[in-house]
């Protein structure tokens, strides 16, 4: 059996933001291999019901656990929402999601307690940050608004150009100074600026995409926080306590796989990551589904409980 340290991280989302955490997991752990599944052929889970999404947590987590991974990172928030604390029942290695990582950052840069957090409409629906800044610190006030169509927007600036993702995402960009997504960009972001909020919590993996635009609209007296570079310093920390982490001398490998179009993935992927994905494997949805037993579909059926993470 290969050493745990050789084994790879196993990282997941519905499509192409959770490239995000990935770029920060290599940048902090530079040794580590990482086998990463984008089901963009169900992407996106933020209008899903809960349930649903809780199914998806168990499919694509077994079909991870089953390549001999050491950790797992679910890299949506949606996901991380629903499903967390099922696929820490249900799998036998630690997973952690990147809400907990992200709310933690807001608790320690707020300076007036007052933080906002934009996210899918699933996110925000679960309450999911709310309950983890409160755990951390009661005293936080959180105000929370859905941006379902900062996605979108992302998801379309990745198709409508092939330069640099830097300057694709930055204020600069066609698709950024349209005056309709600045009227998109207020609508969602001038109710958390009317409260008063000195921090906000991009609590999806596409939306540090947008940073410099939301920065632009919400002002330089806010500090936006992304979780992505958060989860890596818990994976380095949770690999480290347990003896996991690859050795200074390892060679890392990272293995990409989707549910959907390989070619557009290793395209757009390379894109996010600045540099190149390889070629990129798929997994068909019906091979996800079959790996469902009797006793996961209960599981994902039942109510949610109450997660900080």
């Amino acid at each position: 059996m290969r050493d745990v340290r050789d084994r790879p991280i196993g990282v997941f989302d519905s499509g192409l933001g959770g490239l995000t955490v990935v770029r920060e997991l290599a940048r902090a752990l530079p040794h580590e291999s990482i086998l990463y599944l984008g089901d963009t052929a169900r992407c996106p889970y933020g209008p899903r019901d809960q349930a649903e999404v809780r199914r998806f947590v168990l499919q694509i987590g077994t079909w991870l656990s089953v390549r001999d991974i050491k950790l797992m990172v679910i890299a949506c928030n949606t996901a991380t929402a629903s499903g967390l604390a099922l696929a820490q029942r249900t799998f036998d290695v630690p997973v952690i999601g990147v809400v907990e990582p992200g709310a933690r950052a807001a608790v320690q840069a707020t300076r007036n307690r007052r933080v906002g957090v934009i996210g899918t409409v699933g996110t925000v629906r679960s309450g999911a940050y709310s309950s983890a800044v409160r755990a951390l610190d009661a005293g936080v006030t959180v105000f929370s608004a859905p941006a379902p169509k900062f996605v979108d927007i992302v998801e379309a600036g990745l198709r409508m150009d092939d330069g640099a993702i830097e300057s694709l995402m930055s204020q600069a960009s066609d698709v950024f100074v349209r005056p309709s997504f600045y009227e998109l960009a207020r609508d969602y972001l001038d109710p958390l600026k009317r409260a008063g909020i000195d921090t906000l919590v991009l609590g999806c993996t596409h939306f540090p995409l947008l940073s410099a635009a939301i920065q632009q609209v919400v002002g330089p007296g806010v500090r936006l926080i992304s979780s992505a570079e958060e989860t890596a310093r818990e994976v380095r920390e949770t690999l480290e306590v347990r003896g996991h982490a690859a050795g200074s001398g390892s060679v890392p490998s990272h293995t990409f796989v989707t549910t959907g179009d390989p070619d557009e993935f290793e395209r757009l992927g390379s894109r996010i990551l600045g540099w190149p994905t390889g070629p990129v494997e798929t997994v068909s949805v019906d091979e996800l589904e079959s790996l469902m037993t009797p006793e996961m579909e209960a599981a994902a059926a039942e109510p949610r409980e109450p997660s900080c993470g």
